[in-house]
């Protein structure tokens, strides 16, 4: 129990990690919570023009996972579905910031897979640019790359954590529910 315990708390620290509010304070722009859609992940530094920024908050909220599953796999292998899900609650639910609103959790997804099975991080990132390349909306690329997520999971042969997946790829769906209603009303934001 303690265990587990612990390999929670380093998932949802490690998860929560603003890495968007840290570099939109070192480039100097701004709130990022006042801007765009008001998350604090690598889209909406994105809107502010800076594809530095963006990159490099893209970077550390993935690099985040890694390490979280990476302490997990080797100290807590028991326990890498609810670790998996701490690390996205960490980042969509922050402790460090107000009223806990943070990102909608993908790069860190990202990182999730990176970290444990590269053909489903493949699949998802190749999906991604495809639908981004098309609509050029971030969210619908998102959401379309963790559909095909969910149905690669059960047609890939020998895939391992596929709860973890099914779960950890509902949440991103739950994550972006604006995005969602947006995206019915046609009313979701281009990305330039």
């Amino acid at each position: 129990m303690l265990i587990t315990f612990s390999g929670i708390l380093i998932s949802y620290l490690l998860g929560s990690i603003p890495s968007g509010i840290i570099f939109a304070k070192l480039f100097n722009l701004g709130d990022i919570r006042n801007i765009g859609s008001g998350n604090t992940g690598a889209t909406n530094i994105l809107r502010t023009g800076n594809y530095f920024a963006s990159a490099l908050t893209l970077l550390v909220d993935a690099l985040k996972a890694i390490i979280a599953i990476n302490i997990c796999q080797n100290y807590y292998p028991e326990s890498f579905l609810i670790c998996s899900i701490f690390i996205l609650i960490g980042h969509i639910f922050p402790i460090w910031l107000k009223n806990f609103s943070g990102g909608k959790g993908y790069a860190s997804f990202l990182g999730i897979l990176l970290a444990s099975n590269f053909i489903l991080f493949f699949i998802v990132v190749i999906a991604w640019i495809l639908v981004f390349a098309v609509s050029r909306i971030s969210s619908m690329s998102a959401l379309i790359s963790i559909i095909i997520l969910l149905i690669a999971i059960y047609l890939l042969p020998n895939t391992e954590h596929v709860m973890t997946y099914a779960i950890t790829g509902f949440i991103i769906l739950i994550s972006h529910a604006k995005n969602i209603l947006r995206l019915i009303t046609g009313k979701e934001e281009l990305l330039k």
